[in-house]
């Protein structure tokens, strides 16, 4: 069990946890469970594709949920 950190957050209790592969279940983090940066397209820098209708598939993605994922989307959602 980690510290109180407002940086990280699990919830084991999910059905789908962990909802994507790729992430230690230990540093899984499930804070931005819904992606803050969907919004940006493209321009999110997470591993994503776009389905035959042209939806946006970030079922590749562990940007939001690995060791760093705090760190990266804020510092995105403050790019101009």
């Amino acid at each position: 069990m980690r510290d109180f950190d407002h940086t990280f957050f699990q919830n084991r209790a999910c059905k789908y946890f962990p909802c994507h592969k790729g992430v230690d279940e230990e540093d899984f983090n499930c804070l931005f469970c819904y992606c803050p940066l969907y919004f940006l397209g493209e321009r999110c820098g997470g591993d994503f594709s776009y389905t035959e209708s042209g939806i946006k598939n970030c079922k590749s993605c562990t940007r939001p949920h690995g060791n760093d994922g705090y760190g990266y989307i804020t510092g995105k959602l403050k790019e101009k």
